[in-house]
This record gives structure tokens, C-alpha cells and sequence, in this order.
């Protein structure tokens, strides 16, 4: 199982055993780098145990705290801090965290093996429980080097994924293979089973303050959270695309560090998608070591490489340039930064705008809204895929559907409709109860926040950001053994921010309006005034020149149809809308990256 992750921990191994009770670590050394900060790591009287990813960005203050309280460190590393703070405070060590981790706890005096996972989800947290054992790790793989885990494909996961692009959580791709939520420990006594969730992002009630004071104080709030990730015993750099939020990320980074920052960014033959030169204008402002990547199409060999380090169907494409431009990072530092969870934070998504427009439309007749919908269905489907006339389309699909429904079908790949044309009649059997819009009507229905913005703002930390954003990102960096630190995550500055009127986040077609208008000054206007062009990839390019015979070869190919999910007829006409007519780029990736892990992790056979 250690083996298996070697690539997220490649500066130390270690294992400790104590009868039918087991830790192993794999080191990626950040902080303090000497051996006795190595991990599985205990206390004094060798009765509590730790095996920990990731970083305690307060670990100094609260080191201090408890050596105010009695507790002797060994160490300058933040792991040991986790584990006097258990002892200290139990269960409620998780709330004096500030930081990303996932971590296991075992503690010999009351034979409680407990378990818990970041706030939001920064850090993996994988579990196996059946057989008369527990096993978890940071990834799936690590699970399935016990032979006994099941390889089972999960039905219902894989309905999901067609839906959204990824499985989220709780469910994994694997029977009998769970997540660890965000925000939530698990502890196992005595053979039994308890979880529960220890935080969640409040959005009311709303503070009183101006514009202006707004302002300052999240120039301050921004500028700690990036200062608390500066602390590092190796090189640090950040991730720099171009957009508004690495944009902002390297500009607190360079007035806080004396010396350049180290920038990196990617792109493609594409001008359209290229933001390479709106980065420039960044590095030159700030004076910064930067370097950038030219993306080609992904070939075999590396989008099998992205099956086996997802260990999971993953459908969203932006990890190819993750990869790559993690890839070339890891050769210059070990830790980057980088501008992910703002578009969360602060309302950046274009969906949103639109989801303002279709709140608005519900005030119409229902009958005039499904007459919307079949003029708009009227149209050859050549002419849909034309930009407004898509934005519309889509808009009078979702137009009669409740607010969470619409919004799930607002951002899923596979329309239900689609989903149902695709699948054989058996696979149908198995997923019939199974609904993804499920979902989002939960996540709807759970939040407490008071309008229509938090609420999906809401939904969106807890279902896209955790189970695409954030397992794109650590898997893209972690398989090059690089570090990302996420300022915007930060769980007091997101706390601050949705506290905020949701007229400071999106008013007037201007999103994220308040986080634009404190790097006024700061960023070029043209950078701030420009559309978000989003982590794009010229999928739509590639499944008609590069990645054309792969596609057609293994999805029309005996061995994925044998699986017995797919008519062979419907994937042929996704195959052939979209070298002539329609573009499918983002399904058939989905059904590439599908079958990909079937050959992976369930066949064990790869790519032939």
C-alpha cells in the first residue's frame, strides 16, 4: 500500500505496527526536514500515533498554545502539533486546524482508530470497511494493493459520472470503496463504526459594512492567508494562467517575499483558449521568474497516465494541462500556489449569471416556458451549438424545472434524456432509481443560506469544488510529488466572504465585483475587464485530428461494448455528430476516460 504511493512521498518512507493495528506514511518534506520529523510519528509515551498529509499553516500558534499547557515538543514540524492537540482537546482539535490534511490518529489507550478531512476537501481521504478490517489511504490505489478489495465497478457512480464528469463523494467508481467527506472525522472503537461533520460554511447572517471597508479588509484577509502559505523549508512558486485569481494570488506573493516569484504557466495552439499573454503582463508588473509550457493534444501514453493516477473515471479535461504544466513545476519547486476556490467564493461562474436569468424567467406561465423549449428544440442542432443561440437553448431546456434540477441540468455532460438514448436496457435496470439531480436538491435543500446565489455557491463547494476542482489539483501535483497551497480556501477568509451581501459578489453582470475591485490598482484593467475564458482545453479539436482513431478504436471496440453498458449505435452517432456537426468533445472524453479506468483498474490490462 506505502508502494503504491510512492510518487505523492518520494523524501521518506515509514511504517509502524502494533499487532492487528498498522500506519504507513510516504514523506513529501515541506516542513522541517530533518529525520525526526519523519512519520508514522507519536507522542512521548509512544500511545498515540499520527500518519498525516498536508499543512497546518498555524502550527506555530498553536505549538505555543499547548506548550502553554503542559506539552513537550521534539520537533519544528506542524505533525506533531496534530497529535498534542488530540490529546489535548479530543475531537475538538479539527476546529483549531487552519490548513489542508487528511490524517489518522491511532490511540492506544482507548483503542480508537480516528480519522478526519480538511473543510473542504484539499486533502484525499479513502476508506475500505468489510471483511473484519478497516483500511484507507490517500488514494484508491493504495486500497486495492490488498488483494482482498474488491475491484467491483459501482453502477451507480458510474450514472453519476456520465451526468457530471466526476463521482461525487461519498461514492467512489468501486463498490465498497467510500470518501471521507470534507468537514468530517471518523472514528472506529470496538468495531464500530461513527462519523459526523464538524464545520460548514455559514452565509448568514450578512454584515453590516461598506463597500470600502469590505475592501480592507479582504486585502488583509487575502494577504494572510497567502502569508501563512509562504511558510516553507523548500522553493515555492505559483501557478500563474492569467485570470483574475492566480493573477491576485501572485500579487500578494511578491509584495510579501523579498525576493522574485517563481510563475508558471500553459498553454495551447489555440489563441482562444491561450492566456499566456495576459499572464505575461502579470509577470512583468511584479518582476517574477516566469516560465510557460505549450500544451500539445494528449496522446495515448499520457491520457492512460491520467486513468491510472485518477483511479477514478474523471471527465474533466483541464487535467491534461494540470498535469503537464504540475509536471514542469516540480523542476523548478516543491510547493506551489495557486488561485483555486475563488470562482466559488466570490460567484465567478458565467452559470450563475445565467441562473439569475433563469430565476427571473420563472415568473412566465409554465405553458409558455415548455413552448420556449420546443421552438428552441426546433432548431438544427449545427446552429444550437452556435454561441448565444447555445447559452439560449440550454436556458429553455431548464426553464420549467425546480431550482435544483435545473441548475444540476445546467452543468451536467450527459443530459438525462442523453443518459437514457445511451444505455443498454439492462444497464438502464441497474440505474433506474438513481437520479443525480438527487444531488443537487439535497445540497439545495440543506443550505441555510437566504438567496439564490449562496445557495448554489453552497452546492458548489460542497459537490463540484470538492469532487472535481480539488481532486483535479491534487492528483495533477501530488503525481509529480508537488505541493499546491490554496490561499482562496482558506476557511476564515471564506468565511469572511460569505458573509458578505451577495451584491458585493455579483450585481450588474459584474462577477466576483468585489474581489475585481480590490485588485484594481493592483492588475492591469485589461486583465480584470476581460470575459473569464476558464481553464479551456481544445477538446472539440482533439476528438477530430489527434485523438480521432483512439476514440473510435476503443469506444466502438468489442472489449467496451462487452461491458454492456452502452448501445453500440448511440456511441457510432456521438462518434459521427462530432467530426461533422455537433460537438461532443466533453461526452466522448467522458466515455474515453471511462473505459480508460475499466482497462486500468478493473481489467488490470491497460490500454491494449
Amino acid at each position: 500500500m506505502s508502494s503504491a504511493l510512492a510518487h505523492r512521498g518520494p523524501d521518506g518512507q515509514g511504517t509502524w505496527v502494533d499487532g492487528n493495528v498498522g500506519l504507513a506514511h510516504r514523506r513529501l518534506a515541506i516542513i522541517d526536514l530533518s529525520t525526526e520529523a519523519n512519520q508514522p510519528m507519536c507522542n512521548e509515551d509512544e500511545t498515540v500515533w499520527i500518519t498525516f498529509n498536508g499543512e497546518i499553516y498555524n502550527f506555530l500558534e498553536l505549538r505555543r498554545e499547548l506548550e502553554s499547557q503542559g506539552h513537550s515538543f521534539h520537533t519544528n514540524s506542524d505533525t506533531e502539533v496534530i497529535i498534542h492537540a488530540y490529546e489535548q482537546y479530543g475531537r475538538g482539535c479539527l476546529r483549531r486546524l487552519r490548513g489542508m490534511f487528511a490524517f489518522a490518529i491511532w490511540d492506544s489507550r482507548s483503542r480508537t482508530l480516528f480519522l478526519a478531512r480538511d473543510r473542504v476537501g484539499k486533502k484525499p481521504l479513502y476508506y475500505f470497511y468489510g471483511d473484519g478490517q478497516f483500511l484507507f489511504a490517500s488514494e484508491i490505489k493504495a486500497l486495492l494493493a490488498d488483494k482482498t478489495v474488491p475491484r467491483e465497478p459501482d453502477p451507480i457512480a458510474i450514472e453519476h459520472f456520465l451526468a457530471l464528469g466526476y463521482v461525487p463523494g461519498p461514492r467512489t467508481a468501486f463498490k465498497g470503496i467510500r470518501k471521507l467527506a470534507p468537514a468530517h472525522w471518523l472514528e472506529i472503537r470496538e468495531g464500530k463504526m461513527e462519523s459526523e461533520r464538524y464545520w460548514k460554511l455559514c452565509y448568514t447572517p450578512k454584515l453590516k459594512l461598506s463597500m470600502d471597508d469590505a475592501k480592507a479588509e479582504l486585502q488583509w484577509r487575502l494577504a494572510e492567508a497567502v502569508r501563512l502559505r509562504l511558510v516553507s523549508d523548500v522553493p515555492l512558486g505559483a501557478f500563474l494562467s492569467g485570470g483574475v485569481d492566480s493573477s491576485a494570488v501572485v500579487s500578494c506573493m511578491a509584495k510579501l517575499m523579498g525576493q522574485p516569484v517563481r510563475t508558471f504557466s500553459v498553454g495551447f495552439g489555440v489563441s482562444a483558449l491561450d492566456e499566456r499573454p495576459y499572464a505575461r503582463q502579470v509577470a512583468e508588473r511584479y518582476g517574477t521568474d516566469h516560465i510557460e509550457l505549450m500544451v500539445d493534444a494528449p496522446v495515448a501514453d499520457l491520457i492512460s497516465r491520467l486513468a491510472w493516477q485518477y483511479d477514478e473515471p474523471f471527465g474533466d479535461s483541464s487535467a491534461v494541462p494540470s498535469y503537464l504544466i504540475s509536471e514542469l513545476t516540480r523542476q523548478h519547486v516543491t510547493v506551489v500556489l495557486n488561485g483555486d476556490g475563488a470562482d466559488e467564493t466570490f460567484g465567478g461562474y458565467d452559470w450563475y449569471e445565467m441562473e439569475r436569468w433563469i430565476n427571473l424567467g420563472t415568473v412566465l406561465p409554465i405553458g409558455l416556458r415548455r413552448r420556449f423549449a420546443d421552438v428552441m428544440q426546433q432548431i438544427p442542432a449545427r446552429l444550437r451549438q452556435i454561441t448565444p443561440l447555445w447559452k439560449i437553448s440550454r436556458l429553455a431546456e431548464v426553464l420549467s424545472l425546480p431550482p435544483p434540477r435545473r441548475y444540476a441540468q445546467w452543468v451536467e455532460h450527459f443530459s438525462p434524456h442523453a443518459r437514457q438514448k445511451l444505455y443498454t436496457a439492462d444497464f438502464q435496470n441497474k440505474v433506474q432509481k438513481c437520479n443525480p439531480d438527487d444531488l443537487f436538491a439535497s445540497a439545495f435543500a440543506e443550505s441555510e443560506a437566504d438567496n439564490w446565489l449562496d445557495v448554489v455557491l453552497d452546492a458548489d463547494v460542497n459537490i463540484y469544488l470538492a469532487d472535481d476542482l480539488l481532486v483535479k489539483m491534487d492528483r495533477a501535483t501530488m503525481s509529480h510529488s508537488l505541493e499546491a497551497r490554496s490561499p482562496f480556501l482558506d476557511h476564515v477568509l471564506m468565511e469572511f466572504v460569505a458573509s458578505l451581501p451577495v451584491s458585493f459578489k455579483q450585481a450588474w453582470g459584474q462577477k466576483k465585483r468585489i474581489l475585481r475591485a480590490m485588485l484594481r490598482g493592483s492588475l492591469p484593467d485589461s486583465l480584470l475587464d476581460r470575459p473569464k475564458m476558464g481553464f479551456s482545453v481544445p477538446i472539440a479539436k482533439w476528438f477530430r485530428e489527434e485523438l480521432h482513431e483512439i476514440a473510435w478504436d476503443v469506444l466502438l471496440s468489442n472489449r467496451a461494448l462487452g461491458r454492456g453498458y452502452f448501445r453500440r449505435e448511440q456511441v457510432a452517432n456521438l462518434l459521427q455528430e462530432h467530426e461533422y456537426t455537433t460537438d461532443h468533445g466533453a461526452r466522448l472524453w467522458d466515455l474515453l476516460m471511462l473505459e480508460l479506468w475499466h482497462r486500468e483498474f478493473v481489467d488490470g490490462k491497460g490500454l491494449c
